[in-house]
């Protein structure tokens, strides 16, 4: 059946596709038939547009989803930032739930309490001594519960003195409702004040250079702030990360290793007034010793870079990333300037941010360059030792030795 439908469709035209080509038709359609039939959308939106899949995205965003975890009781164990981590539909939708059952629970068991007492079928009774006051359906015993909890109190339907158990009640709704009020008002305090909003204004540049300062090999990367408030005690650190497997065999996925921005040296310490350009000098230390331009087009890395600092008008601790693949990394490209002199002060221009142009620079990695240099080290030394120093030595005991008469030259043999 299968072979007589391929040479029907080969009859229009495609009977010289090879076998190869047609098993790899069958395995891209099962494929998306299954991708379909499980309902994952996202699978087969990769498969069909090959895209690079990020650890993080450029505006810092981690692309980790957590498996299922089977003691969910730890997040309830920290509720606060539960509360404070969910999003704002999620937050407000659940504090909402929390006023509407506490005022639905108390109304029901003043509307029972009331039922109990018989306050309901004395209602329009002066004589009676009511416990629960002009309370003589659920709606109204849910409308002394909202009163009561919100201290609106209008003053119509009321608890009394007539029973105990209505004042302990009472209490006992007035403290829960100061309980989902403080944490209310602290979580959504929390969540309007944290410092993930200033990120916003923390740019960094859309592609990491490879060029050559003071004759070393370097990686390049800006990083600005467009606020006029500025960051204050800003450290800058990267990550590396790349899978690999070990010479046992294990395989290693997402292995993190430092990147050096000037650790040693204070350069990861920035004063971020004006776009600054992180500099990462490749040395034996660095793991793109041994990277050149061809093997860089070849690697599969990611480069994780995190900004920290303490925002100046509210004091908390504020964290910017972004990330490089290999395909960010350009190779012989150096940054152009984008800050110049202008009446007196400092201009700084974000339109030649993130521009880039290409410069002369051969394609050795940082360890091929070094090998080069001390080969080229060594030819010199054998140099000097085979010609220039047998020649001074010569000199040195080659004398003139003027005589009594007339001047001759006496050599001195060794």
């Amino acid at each position: 059946f299968h072979d007589s439908r391929w040479q029907s469709r080969g009859s229009t035209g495609s009977s010289s596709l090879p076998v190869s080509a047609i098993e790899k038709l069958h395995i891209s359609k099962s494929h998306k038939k299954r991708c379909k039939l499980l309902g994952d959308e996202d699978s087969l939106h990769v498969a069909a547009s090959n895209q690079r899949q990020r650890y993080v995205t450029k505006d810092g965003k981690c692309r980790v989803n957590l498996g299922p975890i089977a003691d969910k009781s730890r997040f309830i164990s920290d509720i606060f930032t539960t509360l404070v981590d969910l999003k704002c539909r999620w937050f407000l939708l659940v504090f909402t739930m929390c006023y509407i059952l506490t005022w639905v629970a108390f109304g029901g068991i003043y509307f029972f309490g009331a039922w109990l007492r018989d306050d309901i079928a004395h209602v329009h009774d002066p004589q009676w001594k009511s416990c629960f006051e002009n309370v003589d359906s659920f709606l109204s015993a849910l409308l002394l519960s909202l009163e009561s909890q919100r201290t609106i109190g209008y003053g119509y339907r009321m608890v009394t003195a007539n029973c105990p158990e209505g004042t302990i009640l009472l209490m006992v709704q007035s403290i829960l409702g100061s309980i989902i009020d403080a944490l209310m008002v602290g979580c959504m305090f929390v969540k309007i004040s944290r410092p993930q909003q200033r990120a916003q204004t923390l740019i960094f540049s859309k592609h990491c250079v490879i060029c050559e300062r003071d004759e070393k090999l370097c990686m390049l990367f800006r990083i600005g702030d467009l606020r006029e408030s500025h960051m204050v005690d800003a450290k800058i650190r990267a990550k590396l990360i790349k899978s690999r497997q070990t010479k046992e065999g294990e395989f290693i996925p997402l292995e993190q290793s430092e990147i050096n921005l000037g650790y040693d040296t204070g350069g990861d310490r920035l004063l971020l007034v004006e776009p600054q350009t992180i500099t990462h000098v490749i040395n034996e230390n660095s793991p793109f010793w041994e990277v050149g331009s061809e093997r860089l087009k070849r690697e599969t890395f990611e480069i994780i870079v995190i900004l920290e600092g303490i925002v100046e008008a509210s004091g908390m601790t504020c964290q910017a990333r972004t990330s490089y693949t290999e395909d960010e990394v350009l190779w012989g490209h150096r940054f152009e300037s984008c800050i110049s002199l202008e009446k007196g002060a400092f201009r700084v221009d974000y339109s030649a941010f993130d521009k880039t142009f290409e410069v002369q620079m051969c394609g050795l990695g940082a360890k091929d360059r070094s090998a080069v240099k001390e080969r080229e080290g060594s030819i010199i030394y054998l140099f000097i030792y085979l010609f220039i120093l047998p020649l001074r030595s010569k000199n040195y005991f080659t004398r003139e030795r003027p005589g009594r008469g007339s001047s001759r030259t006496k050599s001195l043999k060794l």
